[in-house]
């Protein structure tokens, strides 16, 4: 086990040195709360319960339909997708928020799969998210496709025995539970060698970590809004297609506003020429404009830099659960090296429910994956490295004491 080398005075040396440390006050934070679930949602950006107040009592209750011109409402999908684009890697014009990461998911892989309607194959990964796995299946067997869900030390290999067979591949960059990134570059690169295409599901990188889809020759990816973009509960999520690839791209959910001219009214479809073909039917207007605005908080933010932080969070914890912690049970269950690892750590404990719910209870939040894993996350625009050292603390003493065998932490919960 790692030695006894940090202390609480290290600690606040830390975030003395933080290049980061000015973000956390971009958010509304309450106050006697250490927040480490901004991996399933992100916190409030100052801003953004102004913006929507302004939305809801000026530009809905006095401008009424008027705002769709008036307030810029129109074309907020594709203005709020150019400033995601630039925390991915990708063109203002590759990228469009709409509807949600399930949705996109399915119209970019049917998308996909028109495009390779000779081949059969669809490689996925085993525990992968469940929404791609249930949407690589139902495509699958409405397309007649074979679909391959294989362990993730095995794509590469299933790639390659797929050979000319291979449509498309589908993977989530950073894994939901473990927090193992896949070398994005490296598989694009194999699959199309042999003809395929690629599609990456972005929810648990946009906002944590650099991407540089078009340095990797992506083919397709989607995403959601209100983990690390702090988009706000149910935001709209965000899709991407190469550019090379929209003329050729026919996406199943053809809607009036994927059409090249709506407001023409035509009874047959002409989808438009620019990713607004990937949009379906009206945006969730206060959603866009919410995520719009919290987005403002990376407008000047190095991703490299707060890539660097949110690697030395994730060290600086696994370091204090093994100086700390050792021999009450818990396991890492992330890669132990931070490059290899996206913005999270999590560990397994036989009792890992009732765990993250006494620590809930005493104000540090994480959350729970079954069967037994406990899922800290690690905004580095929020998170300060007193919060780390505090978490593992208030762990230490809940084990200790053996605060977390209550029943009521062990009553499950609908959102776990």
């Amino acid at each position: 086990m790692t030695q006894h080398t940090y202390t609480r005075n290290a600690i606040a040396q830390m975030d003395a040195n933080d290049p980061m440390a000015h973000l956390r006050d971009r958010f509304e934070l309450p106050e006697g709360v250490i927040y480490l679930d901004g991996n399933s949602l992100g916190a409030l950006p100052k801003g953004v319960n102004e913006r929507l107040q302004k939305a809801v009592t000026e530009e809905w209750g006095k401008g009424l339909i008027r705002s769709w011109n008036d307030a810029d409402w129109y074309p907020a999908p594709q203005r709020t997708g150019a400033a995601i684009a630039r925390l991915i890697g990708a063109g203002e014009d590759e990228v469009v928020v709409c509807d949600s990461t399930s949705v996109n998911l399915y119209k970019v892989l049917v998308g996909a799969l028109r495009m390779r309607k000779d081949r059969k194959v669809i490689i996925s990964e085993q525990g992968n998210f469940p929404t791609d796995v249930y949407i690589n299946a139902e495509v699958a067997d409405m397309m007649g496709y074979e679909l391959r869900c294989v362990a993730p030390e095995d794509v590469e290999q299933a790639i390659a025995e797929a050979g000319e067979t291979l449509a498309a591949v589908q993977l989530t960059h950073v894994h939901y539970k473990s927090g193992r990134i896949y070398d994005m570059k490296g598989i694009t690169e194999q699959a199309q060698t042999l003809g395929g295409l690629v599609i990456w599901d972005l929810a648990h990188s946009a906002g944590a970590l650099p991407v540089d889809l078009n340095g990797c020759n992506a083919d397709f990816a989607v995403g959601c809004g209100y983990k690390y973009l702090n988009g706000g509960p149910g935001a709209p999520a965000f899709l991407f297609v190469a550019s090379r690839h929209l003329a050729e791209m026919h996406q199943p959910l053809a809607g009036w506003h994927g059409h090249a001219k709506p407001f023409a009214f035509t009874q047959g479809y002409e989808p438009h020429a620019k990713i607004d073909q990937m949009l379906t039917g009206t945006a969730s207007q206060l959603g866009l404009i919410a995520l719009e605005s919290a987005l403002k908080v990376f407008a000047d933010v190095d991703m490299s830099a707060l890539r660097k932080k949110n690697q030395q969070l994730g060290d600086l914890f696994i370091a204090l659960v093994e100086q700390e912690l050792d021999g009450m049970g818990f396991e890492l269950a992330s890669p132990r090296d931070g490059a290899a690892r996206g913005s999270q750590v999590s560990l397994t404990h036989a009792e890992g429910y009732p765990i993250v719910q006494a620590l809930i209870a005493r104000g540090v939040i994480g959350d729970f994956r079954a069967p037994d894993i406990l899922r800290f996350g690690f905004a580095a625009p929020y998170v300060s490295y007193q919060d780390i050292w505090d978490s593992v603390s208030h762990l230490r003493e809940i084990m200790k004491t053996g605060e977390w065998d209550q029943a009521k932490f062990k009553t499950r919960q609908a959102v776990t």
